[in-house]
């Protein structure tokens, strides 16, 4: 199958497992954390969108353990940067029909929470096509240190993502089940 194939099947899994109300174990995200020993406490998160996993409740978590939080806003020509945000902070809609900051104050997170479609063993994984996140995290592990981790439902694995020179893999892939 190629991504387009398997972005369209695993959407439509997820819709329907959408009400089971499955949730990430917060104290494996720490963890993860802990042996990244990364000590800027700068999270990028994202608003969920499609039926992806809830990073809401997630970021007020790290809120709560003072991290700087942030989430991405959609720029010309496929790019995007992260945006000083708060829980409590009001929300713009883009044109994908996905909440953004309304802030002007541009964050350079060092853990990035990644919403993912689909994704294998080997920490590739499938997103929406347009490659926002393969470009950012590509151009910000040029410049500095990052933790990406994706989360996901365990139904989304695969087998095998077929990938290509833009493809960036993940450090870690959290799931209702386990760490990969």
């Amino acid at each position: 199958m190629n991504k387009s194939q398997i972005r369209k099947k695993m959407l439509k899994i997820r819709k329907k497992n959408s009400s089971k109300n499955l949730k990430i174990n917060f104290n494996e995200l720490m963890k993860i954390l802990k042996l990244s020993k990364i000590s800027n406490k700068s999270i990028g998160g994202y608003y969920p969108y499609n039926y992806e996993v809830d990073a809401i409740d997630i970021l007020k978590k790290f809120e709560k353990k003072k991290y700087q939080i942030s989430l991405p806003k959609i720029k010309k020509n496929f790019k995007m940067d992260f945006f000083n945000w708060s829980t409590i902070d009001p929300l713009s809609i883009n044109e994908y029909g996905i909440p953004e900051p309304i802030s002007k104050k541009i964050v350079h997170p060092s853990i990035i929470l990644v919403p993912l479609v689909a994704f294998d063993k080997n920490l590739n994984r499938v997103g929406y096509g347009g490659g926002f996140y393969d470009r950012f995290i590509k151009k910000t592990k040029k410049r500095r240190k990052i933790v990406t981790i994706g989360l996901a439902y365990s139904f989304q694995r695969i087998d095998n993502v077929p990938t290509n020179k833009n493809d960036i893999k993940l450090d870690f892939i959290i799931t209702n089940k386990k760490i990969k």
